[in-house]
């Protein structure tokens, strides 16, 4: 008798990172994301771990969108043997290897920069994987169309739908021998400034709905006033803004966000510097996107572009060069600066940070989800003073956390999105998000919609 297939939960169980799934069966083995695991010190020490299973004996990969904690760990599971297909949206692969390919190159300049100047225990520090690793991983991705089915493995077949969470993203629906899942990855919002809301899910029963829980103890509060205010107090002290920001998607919303509010002259008209090489790659990629008349991006949008760009609000620098970068780093004049990573975890935006945090006339202003265990929830947590580059550096600058921009599902809207499923499913895993926030969401779905739900355990194993 053949056994039932299994799931196994090898990231983003009990914590918002290191998404990674591994569905089982007789004929095959496949893999749904190889995220990187972010944040906390003991975390970010489990991406040095070897996998827990065989890379070599994984059949393929499917990718949900370009996230580094949905992507991120695909060169260093390439390194361990990993050579099956790798199955993405024609946008997802583009943007991955933008932040593969700077993933790799910060963990390369990190390592030679520890080195240097000693502040790593390592005698060598090493990055996880270098350039070339990605090099190798990017000839395994292959293009696959939203809404149509496609086989990536014996007896295993994958459908990807918008999720209107970044350009490219999906939810997917994999059937694996006999068994129906479905994956939400990260579920966008149903009013994305830009991107179309997320595709209704297809009719029939799933074995299981592994579902993300990011925002599943909260709502977003509409919150109009506190980024603009911001953003005046800070011009009008004589300081400068820093804010920052993922290079996929957020950057975009938030130059979108600027021109509003710089043509409505609600905030004053300063230069404005968008300061990261991915960023930069992937702003353009959304604008080809526009060009293109994509099908994911909002129709009104869409219109819009023949007469302007809405990227720019009037006085937008591109910031390419290193020497360009550095001279940001202490401000002479009111400005705003965007700068990668979203956390602070890394990029140029470490060193804006070193030089503008101890100067009270600045700000930073925080547009997105801060993991525990990284510089930027340090900062929301009002640390007085956060380690950057083996120093410790002063927090005087003003913190603001402006919650309007996030382009995660809060609880009420994903479990509103999965409440239209035809029929129940047998179960709901609550993956990808903190402790509190997935049981939190896990009782949500039982309450509101009476599931079975489960927030799983780290390397759980469960039979579909």
């Amino acid at each position: 008798m053949t056994p039932n297939p299994t799931l196994q939960f090898l990231g983003a169980a009990g914590t918002v990172t290191g998404s990674r799934f591994l569905i089982s069966h007789a004929s095959a083995r496949i893999l749904v994301d190889a995220g990187l695991f972010q944040g906390l010190k003991e975390l970010r020490l489990r991406n040095w771990d070897n996998f827990p299973v065989n890379p070599a004996e994984i059949d393929a990969l499917v990718l949900t969108h370009a996230h580094l904690d949905h992507c991120g760990y695909i060169p260093a599971l390439v390194k361990q043997g990993f050579r099956g297909k790798i199955f993405a949206t024609e946008w997802t692969i583009k943007l991955a290897e933008v932040i593969l390919r700077d993933s790799a190159k910060l963990q390369e300049e990190d390592a030679e920069y520890a080195r240097k100047k000693g502040f790593s225990k390592h005698a060598q520090p090493r990055a996880l994987y270098g350039v070339a690793d990605v090099d190798k991983a990017m000839t395994l991705l292959t293009s696959v169309d939203f809404r149509r089915e496609v086989q990536v493995a014996p007896e295993t077949f994958a459908t990807f739908y918008p999720s209107g969470h970044v350009l490219g993203s999906a939810f997917v629906v994999i059937r694996a021998a006999d068994k129906r899942l479905l994956f939400t990855g990260d579920l966008g919002r149903p009013e994305h400034p830009l991107l179309t809301p997320p595709d209704r899910i297809p009719d029939g029963l799933f074995d299981a709905i592994v579902t993300e829980s990011t925002y599943g103890d909260r709502s977003h509060e509409p919150d109009v006033d506190t980024f603009a205010s911001a953003i005046n107090r800070t011009i009008n002290r004589g300081g400068s803004v820093l804010i920052p920001a993922f290079a996929v998607d957020r950057t975009e919303v938030i130059l979108m966000e600027l021109r509003r509010l710089m043509d409505e002259q609600t905030i004053k008209r300063v230069p404005v510097y968008a300061d990261s090489p991915m960023a930069l790659t992937t702003l353009g990629y959304y604008r080809q996107a526009l060009e293109n008349e994509s099908d994911e991006i909002r129709a009104d949008i869409v219109a819009g572009y023949q007469d302007s760009d809405p990227f720019n609000p009037g006085n937008l620098y591109e910031v390419h060069s290193v020497d360009e970068s550095k001279r940001l780093n202490s401000p002479h004049a009111p400005c705003i600066i965007i700068s990668a990573s979203g956390m602070a975890t890394g990029g140029r935006v470490v060193h804006h940070l070193a030089g503008m945090l101890p100067n009270p006339n600045n700000s930073v202003i925080l547009v997105g989800f801060q993991a525990a265990g990284t510089r930027g929830r340090s900062l929301l947590d009002g640390a007085p003073s956060v380690k950057i580059h083996g120093k410790y550096i002063p927090v005087r600058a003003e913190i603001v956390q402006a919650g309007s921009f996030s382009v995660h599902a809060d609880a009420e809207e994903l479990a509103d999105w999965l409440s239209n499923t035809t029929e129940e499913p047998e179960v709901a895993y609550v993956v990808h998000g903190e402790a509190s926030a997935a049981d939190s969401f896990a009782e949500l779905l039982r309450t509101e919609l009476g599931w079975t739900t489960v927030v799983p355990r780290d390397r759980e194993i469960v039979v579909l």
